[in-house]
């Protein structure tokens, strides 16, 4: 089943377009990676997924229903959420508390049950539950806005450089609780600067330039590609 299909998507800041004619596709349960330069438009992309940009033309389907036009509340409704670069998370709230604004657009009895589950991921969070969350270092915020996104219930993860500016271990747990997400049947669209890592754990790939994707493929064949490999990977090629 396809989880999320984008058609001819054009999109940026006013009259400054940064995305042209984009053209991606996801499945359902699988982690897509996409790798790119800075401002090659990948963070423009999550931002116009998930309804923070308006697109100028194109199409958005997120499993079979145009969300190209929808509000942020009502994407985040549908199934959707977003880890965005840099974790922003709600310092002066408590960890629970930011746990909690993951579940605003839910009103099921079973939020404190999610958060539970969070809490037992990630077991930092669970210790800290009552501190600030400006109190947590750099790779406790990350799993705060990653446990965050989950307490919405997403069917689609957007995660945008989720191991930027952590320690190698750290990084390491990230791609860890990647690997989880997917085996308890996450789909999830990864923007990751890390592209062996992201590549690693990639079903499929796609790679963008100046707001174009130009190149697509399997995580392991772009792995093996010599243009990626050079550019990206920071190995010559053959």
């Amino acid at each position: 089943m396809t989880m999320l299909a984008i058609a001819g998507l054009r999109s940026g800041y006013g009259k400054i377009e940064v995305l042209h004619d984009v053209d991606l596709t996801i499945a359902q349960g699988q982690i897509v990676a996409l790798i790119g330069a800075n401002g090659a438009g990948k963070t423009t992309l999550l931002k116009t997924i998930s309804g923070l940009i308006r697109p100028t033309a194109g199409t958005i389907a997120f499993a079979g229903e145009d969300i190209a036009r929808r509000p942020p509340h009502k994407i985040v409704g549908l199934g959707i959420s977003h880890v965005p670069e840099g974790r922003a998370v709600l310092k002066r709230m408590s960890v629970l508390d930011n746990l909690r604004m993951g579940a605003y657009v839910r009103t099921d009895a079973e939020i404190d049950r999610d958060i539970d589950a969070v809490l037992a991921r990630f077991p930092a969070l669970a210790e800290r539950r009552r501190h600030l969350a400006a109190t947590l270092s750099g790779g406790e915020q990350q799993m705060l806005a990653i446990g965050r996104a989950l307490v919405a219930r997403p069917r689609l993860l957007l995660m945008d450089e989720p191991s930027l500016g952590l320690a190698p271990r750290l990084v390491t747990r990230i791609f860890r609780t990647l690997r989880e997400l997917k085996e308890e049947g996450k789909t999830i669209l990864l923007v990751e600067q890390n592209a062996r890592q992201a590549l690693q754990v990639a079903d499929h790939a796609y790679v963008m330039e100046r707001g174009r994707i130009v190149l697509s493929g399997s995580g392991a064949s772009l792995l093996d590609n010599p243009d990626v490999q050079r550019t990206y990977l920071g190995r010559r090629a053959a």
